[in-house]
């Protein structure tokens, strides 16, 4: 059921600070009271975010006497979270002081001057140097400045179960080259071990932002050289309409779903997909293969409702490898989250310094194990202790040296959105591969101001 915004508004909340650098406060607010806006998990059994953010909140109020933290949970699936975030951040009267940012919106959002920019405090902040480049430039408006403090990146490859591999035959060492290895390996599960789902692929507009990154962009980007971007050409400054490697990417999920290789249709387009893979499929044994992500562990560890202590011995892990195994033979897509500051932020100031709180050393390596994130900061990647503190760290962590990143621009969940009716119209049987791309091109035009170019 999809809360209204007045309900969003009067949703439970947890505390976080004001300025104690000097900030304005707006009409009404409280200089003394920092607001902080979070998404927070769908599922019930899966509190990482609030235990982590609730930890930050002692450290802080303790630190800084006389302020408290106000946290303001918005649970909603991603794109009902955006547009919660983005109404809220219209007024001084609904603007937290602290937002957390999909690196995929914050260009939109600072086009749209709801968000501040942070360089000034930067400046200031000695950590700040600790932050890899990528994940820094995640964070970067066109205009050049930095507005949002990243907490982690992520990376994506292929899960699979070593109980369902050994039924159907297959080795427990699956390492596929090619998407036809893919391919494969799941109609042998669908004929040896017919009551499992093969493969899933995240598609169709329920399934957001998931359905565009981790199966779509996972598979167009493995299409060419590894080197040009298939989606956005940067030096025309203009976005790529079709082309064989887009028709090639719809071409496997069409494949998926018109062999029966996928979740059922009403499976696959229901918007809880990610909470039924994460918490259903995979722990009992239900699902052979999935694409998905580096973070799932944070659903398993002990008390997230859904452990699954031997996970790791069950599972196997692959890199998603390229359509057809040429340089550079794997593919992964990264993204991640930021914490920014709104421009009507009322005591901006205090919020900065609890983001500095939250990225200490020691509670980003905390939060980055806690939510199986992989780290943005160069002083935690190289400690042991995290390298070592849970298993699939290593593998994931060593797929960003072939990874990508969306061009996060001011159009772009526009186009993710256009991507996404694509792949349900090939996931349903509604559209053809063909009629689907030619639908793309058209919407691109319209999502993009006409700034498109032909493939």
């Amino acid at each position: 059921m999809r809360p209204t915004a007045a309900a969003l508004l009067l949703a439970p909340t947890l505390i976080a600070t004001a300025a104690l650098t000097g900030a304005c406060s707006s009409s009404g607010s409280d200089p003394d009271t920092l607001k902080v806006s979070f998404k927070q998990s769908t599922d019930n059994n899966v509190k990482v975010m609030d235990t982590f953010l609730a930890d930050i909140k002692k450290q802080f109020e303790k630190k800084y006497p006389g302020k408290k933290v106000e946290f303001i949970p918005i649970k909603a699936p991603d794109s009902e979270y955006y547009t919660k975030v983005q109404q809220m951040l219209r007024s001084p009267k609904t603007a937290p002081d602290l937002v957390y940012e999909d690196t995929f919106l914050i260009n939109s959002d600072i086009t749209s001057g709801y968000l501040k920019p942070l360089d000034d405090y930067l400046a200031k902040w000695p950590d700040w140097n600790q932050f890899i480049d990528t994940a820094k430039t995640a964070a970067k408006g066109e205009d050049g400045k930095i507005y949002g403090v990243p907490d982690g990146t992520d990376t994506r490859g292929l899960w699979f179960d070593k109980g369902v591999f050994a039924e159907a035959g297959l080795p427990a060492t699956w390492q596929p080259t090619t998407w036809d290895d893919v391919l494969e390996a799941a109609r042998t599960i669908k004929k040896k071990v017919p009551d499992v789902t093969p493969l899933n692929l995240y598609t169709g507009k329920p399934a957001g932002e998931a359905a565009t990154m981790q199966t779509f962009e996972m598979l167009l980007y493995g299409t060419g050289d590894g080197k040009t971007d298939p989606l956005y050409d940067p030096a025309s400054k203009k976005w790529i309409a079709g082309g064989q490697g887009f028709e090639d990417a719809l071409g496997f999920v069409e494949t998926v779903y018109r062999e029966k290789l996928g979740p059922d249709v009403a499976t696959a387009l229901d918007p809880n997909i990610q909470t039924i893979v994460r918490g259903d499929l995979l722990p009992k044994g239900k699902l052979g293969i999935a694409l998905d992500g580096s973070w799932l562990p944070q659903d398993w560890l002990p008390g997230s409702g859904h452990e699954w202590p031997q996970w790791s011995r069950e599972l196997g892990l692959a890199h998603m490898p390229t359509q057809h195994g040429q340089a550079p033979g794997k593919v992964s897509m990264s993204g991640g989250w930021t914490w920014a500051i709104p421009a009507k932020a009322a005591n901006p100031g205090l919020a900065f310094d609890f983001i500095k709180t939250m990225q200490t050393k020691a509670n980003a390596q905390k939060w980055y194990i806690a939510n199986s994130g992989i780290a943005v900061r160069k002083d935690v990647a190289s400690d042991p202790s995290y390298v070592s503190a849970q298993p699939g760290i290593k593998f994931f962590t060593d797929l960003v040296a072939s990874t990508h990143y969306r061009p996060a621009y001011p159009a772009y969940p526009k186009v993710s959105t256009a991507i996404q009716e694509a792949m349900e119209g090939v996931t349903t049987g509604d559209a053809s591969v063909a009629d689907a791309a030619k639908g793309y091109a058209e919407e691109l035009k319209s999502a993009t101001d006409g700034q498109v170019i032909q493939k």
